[in-house]
């Protein structure tokens, strides 16, 4: 396809691309901001929608910024950097309200205010960089070829650091976690001062009770915070090398998995039902049936979920809602200038089986 179309751009849907009508199609666009009028060229036609390169800008949004990193456009990391972050904010706040209205079924979702993050850039402490023949650096945009880096702007002094190191010394073909930080190499959040915010936002939510059941705790992010807070404390995590971390300086009231969870919180929650808090922190395929039935069956006193996929964290809730209500909903924003957004939900069991 190669129809050049004239756009006004209505919003930005969750992935970052904008979304116009023509034909009453929609049609998505890349690197445009609500508002703006834009001509783009369709590049690939569907049943329901088109998606178009963007051509022109016509009428300027006044969010609009210069990008910072001489990659933007190519490199397939950041989608937001021409835009201004606040209205980065303001868009992804209403991303996750869309997506849990449509698949969620949820139309008063309680949303609180977005938490940002307190650098707009050289957030990441961490990078995975890939070399190919002499190429390194990141996935191209909507390919699997290699754009050749040597500074990325969302990552912190320390990692580019590394990476000119790395790039020094000539690496032969793989994959290379650059980090800030040296110790373990276990899952952390990538962006310190958002995951700061994160644990203080958990521990202000976190109900009274005599167990906090950690699910995917990994090294005991929360449960270490927490610790002082429960009688008992129960970390699950499928990750050994993270557990052993995790049981280096545990105190007498906590203890420390390496299993399934799957296997691991119907026993907890069956034992301890009524008595028990539980935190998930999945990965972004979220939770499977067989937890989420383990969570209807013996639902905790409070279930606190933390989520870094929109869509399937309103799968999730959907399937829960008729056990459980939102008390709150809150994005917080891990990784600006890229389409990820974090969620942090806390739900109680509901008295009634009314929705």
């Amino acid at each position: 396809m190669t129809d050049l179309i004239e756009l006004e751009i209505q919003d930005v849907a969750f992935g970052g691309k904008g979304v116009g009508r023509s034909s009453g199609k929609a049609v998505f666009v890349p690197y445009v901001i609500d508002g703006e009028t834009v001509s783009a060229r369709v590049v690939r036609e569907h049943k329901k929608f088109l998606e178009a390169g963007l051509e022109a800008v016509l009428t300027t949004s006044p969010h609009r910024v210069e990008p910072r990193c001489p990659y933007f456009g190519r490199c397939g990391g950041c989608v937001y950097q021409h835009i201004e972050y606040a209205h980065q904010l303001a868009l992804k706040w209403r991303q996750v309200k869309e997506t849990l209205r449509r698949i969620g079924k949820l139309e008063n979702a309680p949303m609180r205010p977005f938490i940002p993050s307190p650098l707009e850039y050289g957030y990441r402490n961490r990078i995975t960089i890939h070399v190919d023949d002499g190429v390194i650096g990141f996935f191209r945009r909507e390919s699997n070829t290699l754009l050749d880096i040597e500074h990325c702007p969302i990552a912190s002094a320390e990692v580019n650091a590394r990476l000119a190191q790395l790039r020094a010394t000539h690496p032969h073909n793989g994959h290379y976690t650059l980090r800030a930080h040296d110790g373990a190499r276990i899952f952390v959040q990538a962006n310190d001062g958002v995951a700061a915010s994160m644990l203080d936002l958990v521990e202000r939510t976190v109900a009274p009770a005599d167990l906090l059941i950690d699910g995917y705790c990994g090294a005991g992010f929360f449960a270490k915070r927490l610790r002082s807070r429960f009688r008992k404390v129960i970390g699950i995590d499928w990750d050994q090398h993270a557990i052993a971390v995790a049981q280096r300086d545990v105190q007498p009231n906590e203890e420390y998995i390496a299993g399934n969870i799957e296997t691991e919180l119907p026993h907890f929650l069956l034992e301890n039902e009524g008595r028990a808090v539980v935190i998930l922190d999945p990965p972004a395929v979220g939770l499977t049936d067989t937890i989420r039935h383990v969570l209807l069956v013996y639902p905790p006193v409070q279930l606190i979920y933390i989520s870094c996929n929109p869509g399937t964290l309103a799968r999730d809730l959907a399937a829960m809602g008729r056990i459980f209500r939102c008390e709150s909903i809150t994005p917080l924003d891990m990784f600006p200038q890229t389409a990820e957004i974090e969620v942090i939900v806390e739900l109680t069991p509901r008295r009634s089986g009314t929705r």
